[in-house]
């Protein structure tokens, strides 16, 4: 459905009418019979349609749930775009993703601290961040991939563009269509830009490979901007004091787990594919930059199997009387001892460094291990099922539709456990664990007097329930309608009880 609004209300003033640009709702066509490739597919109909339109050098990608604060915007990223100095690479300005409706405890890291404040400042010292799903301007030419337009046969542009000789005349940037000054979109246009919007334009055509946003991943704006970047274009990161543009934050655990694993599932596909950064990238752009890129695209896997594995091998050793690691008289318990405290104190610096404090500190460690064993280790399964063509590829988008009771429970700082089993029954079993360990390994070095062999184990238990006492508070404390249900419990204590059985065999 294409539809010119820019001139249905008749009482505006006339002054309007004339300063008023075209207003264009696009509403594409889709079909169980063709894939319609979820985000990614829908901008690509937005770029052909708005193409023909207007054809505008330059594109502003914002999510649905995002609002212009500043006006300034656009002419603060043509600063970079029209600077002669960077202008001939630059692919896109990148602006931090912000939002106006997280709270000072925001417990649930919605404001993306460490990726916004360290990682995207950061490879601005290379060739540019990362491109986000939302907060840019970009440049229309770099996404239609290394076409050379003039002089090529109109066959060739037709096999990689699609059957619009109208959009392939767009793609010489001196096109500009008459009608873009409010007028009605005359009949002939709107059907051209149906056509370019329908579900079976893009067929046996380079849409999603080589030009426009790709297909490869769910996470479109990742692996959109890993090719740009390793077709030479580069990027900028554009970060004033005044948000330019403020989002809805999700407020609640399950918006968060669902999103996390959306996003896990996206980067994985990139990882094990054969674009993998760390392989695809060094030979077409700096190394540095393809450790980000790789970094980015891996940490799911990298962070689940290791937090999977301190979450339950050392509580199971500890509950079967097993020491795992040295004893506190040995010179390699300062190594382990070492690791662990440093670790935690370069979080702790990054975080105050960058304007936070040790609750934003606690509540980071604790969302990042809620995500370690629930999201990322789903979306990171998710992604080899859809390797081995176990699973078909899926985008679950986030609710945008806020909810009194839980906003209401956010303010307070407190989580809502109104979520999945499938994501409750995970954390919920590893405390049970780690209290079990914790209580069994206090009465073993008491009664036996073993303390310091199980000292290190006992502390890793205690530290995990500290750092996660709101999921130890909301199965036994709360009483609301946000804790943690009875019945996810029991399921929990199911799994303890035959993880704790099967492990115990195996280790005896």
């Amino acid at each position: 459905i294409i539809q010119d609004t820019s001139g249905e209300n008749e009482t505006i003033r006339q002054a309007d009418l004339v300063e008023m640009p075209l207003l264009v709702y696009v509403s594409r066509e889709k079909s169980p019979e063709h894939l319609h490739h979820f985000k990614g597919g829908a901008l690509n109909v937005l770029l052909r349609v708005s193409g023909v339109i207007s054809n505008s050098p330059y594109i502003l990608g914002l999510d649905c749930d995002m609002y212009c604060n500043d006006p300034t915007s656009a002419r603060q990223a043509m600063c970079f775009h029209l600077d002669p100095k960077t202008s001939s690479s630059l692919a896109f300005v990148q602006f931090p993703q912000k939002f106006h409706n997280f709270n000072e405890h925001d417990i649930y890291d919605g404001s993306l601290r460490s990726g916004y404040r360290l990682q995207w400042p950061g490879m601005d010292g290379l060739k540019g961040p990362f491109l986000t799903g939302t907060g840019h301007y970009i440049r229309r030419e770099s996404l239609y991939g290394n076409f050379k337009h003039k002089g090529i046969d109109l066959a060739e542009l037709k096999d990689t563009f699609g059957e619009s000789n109208l959009f392939i005349k767009s793609l010489h940037q001196s096109y500009e269509h008459k009608n873009v000054n409010g007028e009605n979109l005359s009949n002939v246009l709107q059907q051209e830009t149906e056509v370019l919007a329908s579900c079976s334009y893009e067929h046996q055509t380079k849409w999603g490979e080589e030009v426009g946003f790709s297909y490869q991943s769910v996470s479109e704006d990742f692996f959109t901007g890993f090719i740009l970047h390793c077709k030479g274009w580069t990027s900028t990161y554009l970060d004033p004091s005044r948000p330019q543009f403020l989002g809805t934050s999700t407020t609640n655990l399950n918006d968060v787990l669902i999103q996390g694993t959306r996003w896990a599932s996206g980067l994985i596909d990139v990882s094990i594919s054969r674009f993998c950064p760390l392989l695809y990238g060094p030979s077409r752009m700096s190394l540095l930059l393809s450790m980000c890129y790789g970094e980015m695209s891996l940490f799911p896997l990298l962070y689940c199997l290791p937090l999977w594995c301190f979450a339950t091998l050392p509580q199971l050793c500890l509950l079967n009387g097993i020491p795992l690691y040295p004893e506190v008289s040995s010179p390699f318990f300062m190594v382990f001892s070492f690791i662990f405290l440093s670790a935690i104190c370069k979080h702790l610096q990054e975080v105050i460094s960058t304007g936070g404090s040790v609750y934003t500190w606690r509540n980071e460690q604790r969302i990042w291990m809620i995500k370690s064993v629930t999201s990322h280790f789903y979306g990171s399964m998710d992604a080899i099922m859809k390797l081995l063509g176990l699973r078909k590829a899926s985008f679950l988008p986030t609710n945008k539709v806020l909810d009194n009771e839980q906003v209401k429970r956010y303010e307070m700082g407190q989580f809502d456990f109104q979520t999945s089993s499938v994501f409750l029954v995970p954390m919920v079993s590893l405390m049970i664990l780690n209290v079990a360990a914790l209580v069994c390994g206090v009465i073993r070095m008491i009664a036996v007097g073993n303390w310091d062999k199980l000292f290190a184990q006992v502390l890793l238990s205690l530290y995990i329930l500290i750092i996660n006492f709101a999921i130890v508070e909301g199965m036994i404390v709360r009483k609301d309608k946000g804790r943690i249900s009875p019945s996810a419990i029991l399921l929990s204590s199911v799994f303890f009880v035959t993880f704790l059985f099967f492990g115990s065999i195996i280790l005896i």
